[in-house]
């Protein structure tokens, strides 16, 4: 695409689903950077308007077909181009069902997002899903909130649940070169990011596709070389593939937090190896409770499946018991989405299998009430404690900011609410926690050094 009279053009993109689709995304916003595009902040201010869809369970589709067919609504002289991972899975149907969209564009090799828009631009209307993998695309240096960002280490999964489709989408497991990830890093800590969640389908998988058993430790040794002062975080650890080396090295260095998110999904026997796991409840406590004995500190965060074909009232008490004495200081419950193309999609269509959506609901809000009781609990041992809090927002004359600690992912945790009468965003700062409000903490700074630093 030459930049000519394109040059300022200007785009905007609304990023949908996880983490890993938002760094698809800013590798996207980078290479049309390169090619002399300007991001948009607003939807109103671009002339092209990419939705970067999610396709993992059927409320997310409709999310994005919703947000699709509303920017239509909204501007109808702009062109639309859908992206993502539902375009991957479903782009001859969006393109031939969707008049309303301009193109659609799989995920599979991001560099190809130039040509895509470029025949757009041309008048044509344009439909790209490529079946090959691509390269992984330089992102551009910019946090993706105030002094953190996501750095993706691995596509694609191995692990072959059964109710899964991220396989059929994103492929089997494909690392990225450690040394590629450390110079990713060391450019954002050039321009002052201290926080860096490293995130892939299943972390502790990392490296095994190029027979590297150790393959993450081997990266999060490599991470420690570096001097600076920042956070690591780990996301998305398959609870089978869990290093408990990873452990020693949180206790050594601090740089790397002792937050560890393991989607456990079940405890009932019987659900458990219908969904493709091999671990029971026993063994899964076991580790949790080898975790917190090593760290007592430790934040765990867990995710549950309900409604999983043939989940009786009894698999479902099975789960709440589990949920009891595992004590997770975070938990997401969702309810089953039969997705076309895998295992349980077959077991669903079996009457006798399948869970009533309504059941699914029900359980699903009773496994809420529940961890409501549980996370409050589990938060009130940092009332009185003294904790470093990176600061992501700044509330102008109500005297207050807004950050994260050590125990709150992005996007998904509570948060701390710091008093102070001025503020610094996308710093790590000394607080000391005054009290819990429901799923948040108080705090106060810790010197006048906790804002000016």
């Amino acid at each position: 695409m030459g930049t000519g009279n394109r040059k300022r053009k200007k785009f905007y993109i609304e990023n949908l689903g996880c983490a890993k689709n938002l760094v698809d995304g800013e590798s996207l916003v980078g290479m049309l950077l390169k090619e002399g595009w300007e991001v948009a902040h607003t939807p109103e201010e671009a002339e092209y308007l990419l939705v970067n869809t999610c396709g993992f369970i059927e409320p997310a589709k409709e999310e994005s077909i919703d947000v699709t067919l509303e920017f239509r609504k909204r501007f109808p002289s702009k062109k639309i181009l859908l992206t993502g991972c539902l375009s991957q899975r479903y782009g001859e149907e969006l393109f031939h069902q969707l008049p309303e969209v301009d193109g659609v564009f799989g995920n599979r090799d991001l560099s190809k997002i130039v040509e895509v828009v470029q025949r757009i631009e041309e008048g044509k209307r344009e439909l790209l899903i490529p079946q090959q993998f691509g390269p992984s695309p330089i992102r551009p240096a910019r946090a993706t909130s105030p002094g953190s960002t996501y750095i993706k280490i691995a596509e694609g999964c191995r692990n072959r649940c059964s109710y899964c489709a991220i396989p059929l989408i994103r492929g089997d497991l494909r690392s990225r070169p450690a040394g590629e990830i450390l110079e990713e890093i060391r450019t954002f800590l050039q321009i002052g990011i201290q926080e860096f969640n490293l995130i892939a389908q299943d972390l502790g998988s990392y490296g095994r596709d190029r027979g590297e058993g150790d393959g993450l430790m081997s990266l999060l040794r490599h991470l420690q070389t570096l001097p600076d002062p920042f956070w690591i975080r780990l996301l998305y650890i398959h609870p089978e593939q869990f290093p408990l080396d990873v452990l020693r090295l949180c206790k050594e260095d601090p740089r790397f937090l002792p937050y560890f998110d393991l989607p456990f999904q079940h405890a009932s026997i019987k659900i458990l190896q219908a969904m493709g796991r091999k671990k029971n409840s026993r063994e899964n406590l076991e580790l949790i409770e080898t975790i917190r004995s090593m760290l007592p500190d430790a934040i765990l965060r867990s995710t549950v499946l309900v409604g999983f074909p043939g989940e009786t009232e009894e698999d479902f008490e099975e789960l709440l018991r589990f949920l009891e004495a595992a004590a997770f200081d975070w938990l997401g419950a969702f309810v089953y989405s039969r997705e076309d193309g895998t295992p349980a999609a077959t077991m669903d269509r079996k009457r006798t299998l399948h869970v009533k959506r309504s059941v699914a609901q029900l359980r699903k809000r009773k496994i809420e009430e529940i961890q409501q009781r549980i996370t409050t609990q589990r938060l009130d041992r940092f009332v009185g404690k003294k904790l470093e809090v990176l600061v992501e927002e700044w509330v102008e004359g109500e005297g207050l900011a807004l950050g994260r600690g050590y125990l709150h992912a992005p996007e998904v945790d509570g948060m701390i609410v710091i008093h102070s009468s001025e503020g610094m965003t996308g710093k790590i700062i000394p607080v000391q926690v005054i009290r819990r409000n429901g799923i948040d903490l108080e705090a106060v700074p810790l010197g006048k050094e906790a804002f000016h630093g």
